[in-house]
């Protein structure tokens, strides 16, 4: 038995494996620009034509944008989904990423109107307080009722009132900034520059580093608070650093993409099923690795299913996230009356 599960483990990870690298060259090939396979080797080494440039200064970048924040997402709604104990708990349905977007939009339409540079660092910033003061709300909100299912609906009005405060801030906002706070808000990974990459990877690396200490605390966690403290778990702290490094994830690809729906509920979710385990030091790298794979595919949707039109990444996770979503919560209402 315990044979059997290595194998299943060990064919998991090689189908992400291989799933992220065969997206990756689908997305650094096709588009308005086919470019073939041996080309890409070839431009790969040279970086020289028009080709290298649209491989090395436009979809490389975004593409490997869309790994690492798309890894980044599915891992921060498996730490909601683990601090909450709730299934559909992710950055999204909580209006995590609301609030983050919302301060985003504040700080875009204030320095840009006075003409002040926005600097990686300071979106990420930004983002995180948002995340921060939505998750303050939420956590609030979780003291004072029982019920998971009100829970999640506090957490989307909470949404839907950071949204429409950025809405109102968008009303006031130049008329050029209203562009750029608009492509944003829809959630795109176009526009990624190789600074913007070095960034993310930084603070995305740092911070799944750490999530992976966490590993053991929070399979215990998973048993039970009594269970966990009575193994010397500091369920305070835990819970601290579930919250902050949640916040940070998602805070990172708010002010990247802008905010990117039903990742982090569907993924860990799937990939629960796949590996038929919640094994916190098995969930932590397959989460990130099924995101990946996840927002790669989307992301090849979105550009090239209307092409020339782009489609916001949003309206096309949502197409697939949302089904599992149902199924998530279909299932547990059959569990919960069986």
């Amino acid at each position: 038995m315990q044979q059997r599960r290595k194998i299943r483990y060990l064919i998991a990870f090689v189908l992400l494996t291989a799933g992220i690298l065969v997206l990756l060259l689908c997305n650094i090939g096709i588009g308005t620009v086919k470019i073939p396979l041996t080309e890409i080797l070839t431009t790969g080494r040279t970086k020289e034509g028009m080709n290298a440039r649209i491989l090395w200064e436009i979809r490389l970048p975004r593409t490997l944008a869309a790994g690492i924040l798309g890894g980044a997402l599915a891992l921060a709604g498996y730490l909601l989904q683990t601090f909450f104990h709730n299934p559909i708990a992710g950055p999204f349905v909580l209006g995590i990423s609301s609030g983050a977007k919302m301060v985003v939009a504040l700080v875009m339409v204030f320095l840009l109107g006075n003409t002040i540079r926005v600097s990686s660092g300071l979106l990420i910033l930004a983002a995180f307080l948002g995340a921060m003061l939505s998750m303050g709300f939420v956590l609030l909100m979780a003291r004072k009722v029982d019920s998971m299912s009100m829970l999640v609906v506090s957490g989307v009005m909470i949404g839907y009132i950071c949204s429409a405060i950025t809405e109102l801030v968008v009303t006031f906002a130049e008329d050029a900034d209203i562009v750029n706070l608009h492509n944003w808000s829809r959630g795109s990974f176009s526009g990624m520059t190789w600074d913007n990459v070095k960034v993310m990877s930084i603070v995305v690396a740092v911070t799944f580093l750490m999530v992976i200490l966490l590993a053991k605390p929070l399979e215990a966690y998973q048993l039970g608070e009594t269970y966990a403290q009575n193994l010397g778990v500091n369920i305070r702290t835990l819970r601290i650093l579930l919250v902050v490094l949640s916040s940070v994830l998602s805070a990172c690809i708010v002010a990247f993409a802008g905010p990117i729906s039903f990742v982090g509920i569907a993924v860990p979710q799937l990939i629960r099923k796949l590996f038929g385990t919640t094994k916190p030091l098995l969930m932590i790298p397959a989460c990130f690795l099924g995101g990946s794979v996840f927002c790669l595919f989307c992301d090849l949707l979105a550009r090239t299913w209307m092409a020339p039109t782009e489609l916001g990444i949003s309206t096309v996770t949502a197409i697939f996230g949302a089904p599992v979503v149902l199924w998530i919560m279909v299932s547990k209402s059959r569990r919960e009356r069986g």
